[in-house]
């Protein structure tokens, strides 16, 4: 258990942690949550000891690891991606080279009997902890978690320098989740993945076997990782069991019940006020006015939490547009050999709320720059439905502000009349109070710029939106205003996220980008998923085995040569989902299926290397090399402990109940 006692942490008169005492246990994962610049980003480089308390204490139990993933500013260079992974094994990999070496020095004949007793016991105990340590795994942990988070295999040999910055945070998580640290601290460690990385990385933690801390502004991450939220705020922390969303409705009520004590409290003081200011120069009241006073100096203040700004938003009024708003005909984008959309066809009309979905870099943005008009397809037609006003949030829309601007002046100029008033009331919702609207856009940093840009587009009328991953470096708050403005946009909605939360509000439909081509699922994105689910069981399934097909969608190969148009008829069937403990039950059994799928094919390989090294032990003169056949026996009996391992382990999980 780590314990923290009576820690304090102030930056000049600003005070983070005023003698904060809190625990965290082995197989926690906390989710630490609070207004920005609570001090959430300094507790965690605290834990990790990359700064000094104030005061008080962090203690941690003898052999805890930690790792640490920050926001940003770690990179790696002179390695293959590959070979930077891999480093997490450092220990064992020099192991593995020590291991070499002594077979090597023990097939020399003229090695001393002695020394050669000496390297067979070290050849032994190397073995044996290379065994308890599973380096024979190595790269197939490597290659799981490195795939987990979006790599192609085709990556795995590239320089770890040529990856941008997104994907160098990758590395590194990629990294920490194969060293599995004890402790295992998480600063936003979702912001530079996609969808499919991210619900990866969710089934990752929940089943993480140490204790995990982590900062994150995505509700959905938090809700199915954590099972506790540590709420940073007002100096202290406040523990609240369970998940995130119910961390909100208990901390509500928390927060109703300090609101009544304060209102008592506040009248209790201004009643022995009013009878002190009454009484004063009363002789006869004199004792009862010192008691009162003393009292007074001995109420220790309710401090509360300031309400956090619930700012509901309405885009201004624009006419409708006509049912069909946009058209591509086999549209074709290539940049140089790489052929990004090949031929393609979408059809979108009035109301649909599309979410694109697809790995980073299989062609999101550049669909939406298609859509936008912001660039032309080499091949094929863009057609703009009637009617039709767009606005266009680019992925790089936060570097297009004037840098002499002030964000006031930047609201201003987009500004219609009728939306001056509403300026402030959507600042002071992207977190812009007080001097901050006079600050100019040359010095704000990246998350501000961000807030802004998306500020600014809520000014402008439109009936139809395309949005290239908005919800960037926003805060919670933030995009919960966010959120609820496009709840209420009645127009066409077109936008890429990684947010999960924000995508399973939002989409009614979901387009998925790859290969040069896209694919239309009517529904959301839970429906996506267990329909993409059904199609993986039907195509694994032996022939006949499967009793069902899964259902055709709008933009299958079939529909795309009938040139159908982009909605089908028949909507694809929902997910039969439960609650969420049924969906966490679902979860745990398909890991639990994972995980007996790996071992029975490691412990397949492993019988068939135990068998070929049998067929060598059972051969003429095999004895007649001592030191060969040591280590070979040494080897044989190593994979022996393996299998028995890995037999117990998938025993284990056979007969293991579920959680309820």
């Amino acid at each position: 258990m780590i314990q923290i006692t009576g820690l304090s942490k102030a930056y000049g008169e600003r005070v983070l942690l005023d003698s904060v005492t809190w625990t965290v246990g082995d197989g926690d994962r906390v989710g630490l949550c609070g207004p920005n610049g609570a001090g959430k980003t300094t507790l965690l480089r605290m834990l990790a000891g990359l700064e000094e308390p104030d005061a008080g204490q962090i203690v941690l139990p003898s052999g805890t690891t930690i790792g640490y993933l920050p926001q940003d500013g770690l990179e790696h260079a002179g390695r293959t991606l590959l070979e930077e992974a891999s480093l997490a094994f450092a220990p064992l990999l020099d192991m593995r080279d020590e291991i070499a070496r002594i077979e090597q020095a023990l097939a020399d004949p003229a090695l001393p009997d002695g020394e050669h007793e000496r390297l067979l016991v070290r050849y032994h105990d190397l073995t044996e902890a290379y065994r308890l340590g599973e380096g024979h795994t190595i790269e197939q942990r490597v290659t799981q978690i490195l795939e987990g988070l979006g790599f192609s295999r085709d990556a795995f040999d590239r320089p770890a320098e040529t990856f941008s910055g997104g994907w160098q945070m990758r590395i590194a998580l990629a990294k920490l989740l194969l060293q599995r640290p004890t402790l295992l601290l998480l600063d936003e460690p979702t912001n530079h993945l996609d969808l499919e990385a991210r619900n990866w990385l969710e089934d990752y933690l929940s089943s993480y076997p140490h204790a995990v801390v982590l900062v994150s502004h995505d509700r959905h991450f938090l809700d199915a990782v954590v099972t506790r939220i540590a709420d940073l705020s007002l100096r202290t922390i406040t523990d609240y069991v369970g998940n995130y969303s119910r961390y909100l409705r208990a901390r509500e009520a928390d927060l109703d019940r300090l609101r009544k004590a304060k209102q008592e409290q506040d009248e209790e003081i201004a009643r022995m006020r009013a009878f002190i200011d009454r009484f004063r120069y009363k002789a006869t009241k004199a004792a009862q006015v010192q008691s009162r006073i003393k009292m007074l100096e001995r109420i220790v203040p309710i401090e509360v939490p300031p309400e956090r700004k619930r700012v509901h938003f309405t885009f201004p009024a624009c006419p409708k547009s006509g049912r069909t708003v946009l058209e591509l005909r086999d549209v074709t984008k290539r940049y140089g050999d790489l052929t990004v959309l090949d031929r393609i066809s979408l059809h979108i009309e009035r109301g649909d709320r599309i979410a694109l979905v697809a790995p980073n870099g299989a062609g999101k943005s550049t669909l939406m720059r298609m859509l936008a008009g912001a660039e032309p397809p080499d091949s094929g037609e863009r057609h703009l439905g009637h009617q039709v006003v767009m606005q266009y949030f680019a992925q790089d829309e936060a570097n297009r502000l004037p840098p002499d601007a002030t964000v006031y002046q930047v609201m201003e100029t987009e500004s219609s009349v009728t939306m001056v008033p509403a300026i402030r009331n959507i600042l002071g919702g992207f977190l812009f109070s007080g001097d901050d609207i006079y600050k100019r856009c040359g010095v704000l940093s990246g998350g501000e710029r961000t807030r802004l840009a998306v500020a600014r587009m809520l000014l402008k009328p439109a009936n139809t939106l395309l949005l290239d991953e908005p919800t960037n470096h926003l805060d919670l708050d933030s995009k919960d205003v966010l959120l609820e403005a496009l709840e209420d946009f009645g127009g066409t909605l077109i936008f890429v996220s990684h947010d999960r939360y924000f995508v399973e509000r939002l989409a009614t439909k979901i387009v998925v980008v790859g290969n040069g081509s896209v694919e239309v699922y009517p529904g959301t994105y839970e429906q996506f998923l267990w329909s993409r689910q059904e199609r993986e069981l039907a195509a694994a399934a032996p022939a006949g085995a499967a009793g069902r097909q899964p259902a055709r969608v709008a933009g299958s190969p079939e529909r795309r040569e009938q040139g159908a148009a982009a909605t089908p008829s028949e909507p694809v069937p929902g997910p039969r989902v439960g609650g969420p403990e049924e969906r966490r039950r679902r979860r745990e059994q398909q890991r639990r299926e994972r995980r007996i799928a790996q071992i029975e094919e490691q412990i397949a390989e492993r019988e068939r290397i135990i068998k070929e090294l049998e067929q060598q032990m059972a051969a003429k003169g095999f004895y007649d090399d001592r030191a060969a056949a040591e280590a070979l026996i040494a080897r044989h009996r190593a994979l022996m402990w393996e299998v028995g391992d890995l037999m117990q382990q998938w025993e284990d999980l056979q007969t293991a109940d579920l959680p309820d």
